[in-house]
Parts: structure tokens; sequence; C-alpha cells
């Protein structure tokens, strides 16, 4: 998000409270859409890794945040105390959005066959999908009037791009579970889907082998000739997070400038 960029004021989400995960710092997707959710009306509490109270608390008050939890998604206790402290905030919550990932920086670059190890699997599966399963649960026990989950995925879950490896893997297995999740929660009035934003400047992606690659050739080969907007990505979790989004759940909705859609440029294409 452009740092003189300011999300219009809105009242989409004026009443509705509700919990985001995985603000990191201003360049982060889920600051990008908490941004964009408190610009519209929305309260929110932050579950933030164990450790991070202090990068993040600037930006909670920015968007008047009324809880900052920790979190650590692999212990099963540290949860149990987020969400506690959120239903005690709250009582019931309207959206959940789910940004948490990991896998470790020496698995994301060169060959997944061979660099891919069994714990390091293992770890990118809970984390990065597991935890998915495991928020949407506790998540949907706060949403008896209904509500939206959202998560983060990325293009990598469809095809083989360079470096992504055990990530991509991991993240084709978050995909799934929007669409078991959706169709479990569906009759409670809960929908549940998928971001899919292209290559952006955030922290994830300074872990990635050849990141700053992605994002050149993700400009290069869209549809669009353009980077990813934050605005844009944030747009879009506004529409599904909110009651814009009534009756679509299950979904992977790609904000990319169209790169997803891209076979090949007019440079690589040749003669027929």
């Amino acid at each position: 998000m452009a740092d003189d960029y300011q999300m219009p004021k809105g009242e989409l989400m004026k009443g509705k409270r509700g919990v985001v995960t995985g603000v990191a710092n201003h360049q982060s997707i889920a600051w990008g859409i908490a941004a964009q959710l408190a610009a519209q009306g929305a309260e929110m509490a932050f579950l933030h890794l164990p450790g991070m109270e202090r990068r993040v608390e600037a930006l909670a008050q920015q968007a008047g945040v009324k809880l900052l939890a920790p979190a650590d998604v692999t212990d099963d206790a540290s949860m149990d105390a987020a969400f506690a402290a959120v239903e005690k905030a709250f009582g019931t919550i309207d959206f959940f959005v789910h940004a948490i990932a990991f896998a470790n920086k020496d698995e994301l670059k060169g060959s997944f066959v061979d660099n891919t190890t069994r714990d390091g699997f293992l770890r990118a599966l809970n984390i990065s999908a597991f935890s998915f399963v495991d928020c949407a649960r506790r998540a949907s026990a706060l949403m008896p009037n209904g509500g939206s989950i959202l998560t983060l995925t990325y293009m990598g879950s469809e095809r083989a791009i360079p470096n992504y490896n055990t990530m991509g893997v991991a993240k084709a297995a978050l995909e799934a579970a929007v669409r078991y999740a959706a169709r479990d929660l569906g009759p409670k009035g809960i929908r549940v889907n998928a971001l899919s934003p292209g290559a952006m400047r955030t922290l994830s992606l300074a872990g990635i082998s050849g990141g700053r690659g992605m994002l050149s050739k993700g400009r290069s080969l869209s549809a669009m000739k353009q980077d990813t907007a934050m605005e844009g990505v944030a747009g879009a979790a506004l529409w599904l997070l909110s009651d814009l989004g009534l009756s679509t759940t299950g979904e992977v909705i790609h904000v990319d400038a169209g790169f997803h859609i891209m076979g090949f440029t007019e440079d690589e294409g040749g003669e027929a």
C-alpha cells in the first residue's frame, strides 16, 4: 500500500467485529486488509506471534484495535488463551482473517525434491494449512449469527513456481481446506474464501530465493503490466468480509493484475 494512500472511509463494516492475524509491519498484506476494514468501521482484534507486540502495537493503535493477543498456532494452550481473550473482548465475531504461513528458508530455493525435509514439510503444512483449519473451528464457534472467514494463498499452489517449493504444496493444502471448511460451515451461514494476490513486497517474499525476480516477472507477464496493488487486495478482502460478499464461498479469488490468466507473451510466442 503506497505510504501516501488513504483508504476511503465508509460504513460497510460498521457494527462488525472480527480478528486479523499475521500483521507484521505496514507492508504486510494483513495490515492492508486491516486498514481497509478499519476505514469501513470494523472493530478488530489482532492475534500476533509471541514477542511481536511492540512491532505491531503502533499499527494496532492506528486501526483502533480493541485487543492485541499473542497466538502460537503450533501450541493449543496458546490458541486457547488467544481465543478466550477474543471471546471476552467481543463475545461474538463476524469475520476472521487468517494470514499465517511458514516454510524453512533453506527449502525455498533450488530443487523441491532434493531440498525438502520431512520435518520442514510437516512444519510448513502445520503452520500454513492446519492452522487455518484450527482457526476456522475456533472462529466459527464465535459466529452464532454467521460470518466470513478469509485466508491468503498464492498461485504457487496451482503451478510450479521457481523456489516456492514446500510453500506451494502447503498452499495447495490450504486451498483444499477452504473448500471443505466452506462445505462444513455453510449451513451455519459462515462463508469461507481465499485471496490469491500476486507477488508483493512483504516479509514473506523476502524469505524466498529470487523473490525480487518474482516481482518483476509478475509485472511483465501480467495482463495489466502492473504490480499487484495493496489497495486491490484489501478491496477484494472487504468485498468478501462484508455483506457485499453474500453467496460467495469456497472460492479462491485471484488479485494479481491478471498474471494467472496468461499463457505466454508475444515475445515468447514465436510463429505459428
